[in-house]
């Protein structure tokens, strides 16, 4: 934890020249959690939602937060096709099985036809997953920074976290992220046949395989909503509670995005004719679509937690016009002004 913790020094002869948050006073008389607040501040969060998502140009945002996505991604399976070089061919076959059993038909086929290409490449493995692990690291860092600008944006605050102090935050992030990601994925592609193997080689029983690949799938959950929960809890300039598993938000983007995925995905199977409209493309395209749509339900749930933080200091007795409406992390880099003569340092 010492990595992230920020002082609050500055010099002093300035300060900033923006409000840093609500008054003590505010703070005393908001409520401590959200379910404090009466129903009628509950539709004033949701109001404002709808409105700020708008305004803080999200869709837009949630587009670019893809595009990180998407040069992240090949690295990454650069990474996956290399180790399971290591392994042999057949666990290779077995992994492309899994993703046409799982994966949507326009998505199974893009990635499916990404790991035959790189694993009919040949070359060394580990050299390979070296290079693929330094590319995903650097694209997946981009992501994490873009993700910390969208959400400053959102809490309307800008950025006052040092280079030194902000740099170090995006590569630990990025390192936790890529860590889940990757137990993320081997979870997806651990089961059928590549289950069966394994099972057989430490003496496990059928029972407990099909216990797996039931439990797989929460386990799958709480590991989404713990990638979630990382990225509201230190991507922001915002100093917080402290952490938490299941915030009202995260909560939000999780659910959206399961609602959204699945009915995507229906669409897709019943209704769209992508591949009338993009021929070779449309795998293509279906994937982007998704990436996007689960980025915004990530940002909306964003957003969420922002104006329900924003309602608490109204709660409390801060005007609701007046920002920042929470307490910065750090202000080191925020535009500075000269204290009036004899004024001390508190």
């Amino acid at each position: 934890m010492a990595l992230f913790d920020e002082d609050k020094h500055t010099r002093d002869e300035t300060e900033p020249a923006l409000s840093t948050g609500p008054d003590p006073e505010v703070e005393r008389a908001a409520p401590d959690e959200p379910t404090e607040l009466p129903a009628r501040s509950w539709w004033a969060v949701l109001r404002r939602t709808g409105k700020e998502f708008m305004e803080d140009e999200l869709p837009d945002r949630a587009a670019a937060l893809t595009y990180y996505g998407v040069l992240s991604l090949f690295p990454a399976l650069l990474v996956l096709v290399s180790l399971l070089g290591v392994v042999g061919e057949s666990a290779t076959h077995k992994v492309l099985d899994n993703l046409q059993d799982l994966a949507p038909g326009p998505v199974r086929d893009l990635l499916g036809d990404s790991v035959r290409q790189l694993s009919d490449s040949g070359g060394t493995s580990g050299v390979m997953a070296i290079v693929g692990l330094v590319l995903a690291l650097w694209s997946a860092s981009g992501y994490v920074a873009a993700f910390i600008r969208t959400s400053n944006a959102v809490y309307d605050l800008p950025e006052g976290r040092p280079v030194w102090k902000l740099t170090p935050l995006r590569i630990a992030l990025t390192v936790v992220l890529m860590v889940l990601l990757a137990i993320s994925a081997l979870i997806v592609v651990f089961t059928g046949p590549l289950a069966e193997r394994a099972g057989d080689a430490i003496g496990v029983g059928d029972a407990a395989l099909t216990a797996w690949s039931i439990a797989k799938w929460p386990v799958l959950l709480v590991l989404v909503v713990l990638m979630i929960a990382l990225l509201f809890w230190r991507a922001p300039n915002v100093r917080g509670p402290g952490f938490r598993w299941l915030s009202p938000g995260s909560a939000v983007a999780v659910l959206l995005w399961l609602l959204a995925s699945g009915g995507f995905a229906l669409y897709v199977a019943n209704f769209a004719s992508y591949n009338k409209t993009y021929g070779t493309l449309a795998g293509v395209v279906v994937f982007l679509i998704w990436l996007w749509l689960s980025n915004l339900a990530i940002l909306l749930g964003l957003e969420f937690d922002a104006e329900l933080a924003r309602q608490r200091a109204i709660s409390g007795g801060m005007p609701p016009e007046e920002e920042p409406y929470v307490e910065p992390r750090d202000t080191r880099k925020w535009p500075r002004r000269r204290k009036p003569r004899g004024v001390r340092k508190a």
